[in-house]
């Protein structure tokens, strides 16, 4: 049993392992921003496993965000970035290696609340963003539920996956996950003394956030730390062996002009500016985790769903147009999408175009190219994560598809990606759910109700929603959280067995 903590108007106070902090109320949610779970990162800790963090004395101020990971500013003439609201690398905790930082909110402090905790992992691929990201602000989600809710920032890209297996550094292509399982250990060890129950726990990512979720689920280290899991639009299947992370290593050293003897010695003397425009010459998105065969020892699903996470019930999604993001060639036709379907799928593409078109006539040619994209990429591999978690006859998987177009630059983007991330975190007034429009608080209630039920039970079904039924081989069920929620059997099954019998090799052009 932890502590309980203390809350005096304006102010609230609460136990770690490291010392104690403090946090603001504001609407009744005691919120903690900045906690660290780790060490910096930085000096000898780069590429290494994150360590403690060194106790304290007195109380720490917890007022507002800590530092994210080096990263660049996202374009801000970006218009996908701006509908959806992601500042991700100007938070007011500034950029640098001292990342390893946790942000709590909650509706109280007793420690015997045991309220259900929802851990968001954020996007951004492994290399941009952070938890710091407004579109992750946890007030209304925690409000709505009475639940704690905890987001996480940690390394990225070359600070996170650098794979310097080869120079002695075995752990260094994995850093960034082994930060997430810290964290994970926080959680575990500290969130009672925030009214978080520690065997109640939810992790849940999207995009980037949920291949990391995904990795989660099948690294032994994590086994216990979590008890749910969500993955939204992020069900990578594989990640990188030692000879796929090769190149983007080379590549560093070889922009920093550092000899592979001195390596690991020449990059830990390095002031992070310097590592961090060397990533930008080689690209940021390069770096992803590595099997390393001793902290991950297998791929995440593949070729069957991960025995570590068997027992975990798991919620799996898309949105129908996921791949807008890609894009912004909004004057695109059907000419010049079959000469786009031509390049990337050869001989198959007139079947191709002709296919969708009989499913969607009315969508713009643009759209069109969104789903197609969408169907061979994201929804494909989140079918086969459900496919092959059903398979394993243990703890059941639901799925969804966020299927409500974007209001946002005259509806362009459909039913973009990231939209189900303001609703799960009820953030109505964001842009990209309609800032506040009826159709988007409808399928915000939704959305958040049926991860507050799945993050107590096990089950998202409540109240709001017709029966959401268990995803299975046969029946294929999904719930579409659209202008009227529904439940669809096998939907757009004509679709769906085109990409299967594509060969994988194939898919992305």
């Amino acid at each position: 049993m932890g502590k309980s903590g203390e809350t005096d108007g304006m102010f609230c106070t609460a136990e770690t392992a490291a010392g104690r902090v403090q946090g603001l109320v504001n609407a009744g949610i005691c919120q903690f921003k900045g906690v660290p779970y780790g060490a910096s990162t930085g000096g000898a800790n780069r590429f290494r496993p994150p360590v403690k963090p060194a106790p304290w004395t007195g109380i720490r101020e917890c007022f507002g965000h800590g530092p994210v990971s080096p990263q660049l500013p996202t374009d801000s003439g970006n218009l996908y970035g701006q509908l959806i609201y992601f500042d991700i690398s100007t938070a007011e905790g500034g950029i640098g290696e001292d990342c390893l930082h946790l942000n709590i909110w909650t509706p109280g402090l007793d420690a015997g609340a045991k309220r259900p905790v929802i851990v968001s992992i954020h996007g951004g691929g492994f290399a941009i963003s952070s938890g710091n990201a407004a579109v992750y602000d946890g007030q209304q989600l925690a409000k709505r539920g009475d639940a704690v809710v905890v987001t996480v920032t940690h390394r990225l890209a070359s600070f996170g996956y650098l794979d310097l297996s080869e120079h002695g550094e075995a752990a260094s292509g994995a850093a960034g996950i082994m930060d997430l399982v810290a964290a994970l250990e926080w959680v575990r060890d500290n969130i009672a003394n925030f009214g978080g129950d520690p065997d109640c726990v939810t992790i849940m990512g999207q995009s980037g956030g949920g291949w990391k979720t995904n990795i989660l689920l099948a690294t032994p280290s994590a086994r216990g730390l979590f008890h749910r899991a969500v993955v939204q639009s992020g069900s990578a299947l594989r990640v990188q062996t030692h000879e796929e992370a090769a190149p983007a290593t080379q590549a560093l050293l070889a922009a920093l002009d550092i000899a592979p003897r001195d390596a690991v010695r020449a990059l830990r003397d390095l002031p992070w500016q310097k590592l961090l425009a060397a990533q930008a010459r080689v690209g940021a998105h390069a770096f992803s985790p590595v099997l390393d065969g001793t902290f991950l020892t297998h791929h995440p699903c593949d070729p069957t769903a991960p025995d570590e996470s068997r027992d975990v019930p798991l919620m799996v999604s898309t949105t129908t147009d996921d791949a807008s993001l890609f894009f912004a060639n909004f004057d695109l036709d059907d000419a010049g999408l079959a000469m786009t379907l031509k390049a990337l799928y050869g001989d198959a593409s007139e079947r191709l175009l002709t296919l969708y078109r009989r499913h969607y006539p009315r969508v713009s040619s643009y759209l069109l190219q969104a789903r197609i994209i969408t169907d061979a990429g994201f929804r494909r591999l989140a079918y086969t994560q459900a496919e092959r978690k059903a398979a394993q006859g243990a703890a059941p998987v639901y799925l969804y598809q966020w299927d409500l177009p974007c209001p946002g630059f005259d509806a362009r983007f459909g039913a973009a990606h990231a939209m189900d991330v303001s609703a799960m975190f009820h953030n109505v007034r964001d842009p990209i759910l309609g800032a506040g429009s009826p159709e988007g608080r409808l399928l915000a209630d939704q959305l958040s109700d049926a991860l507050l039920a799945f993050a107590r039970t096990g089950n998202p079904n409540h109240a709001g929603l017709p029966h959401w039924p268990v995803f299975s081989s046969r029946d294929r069920a999904a719930m579409f959280f659209a202008a009227e929620t529904h439940v669809e059997n096998d939907p757009a099954r004509e679709l769906r067995e085109f990409w299967t019998a594509m060969p994988a090799a194939s898919v992305f052009g």
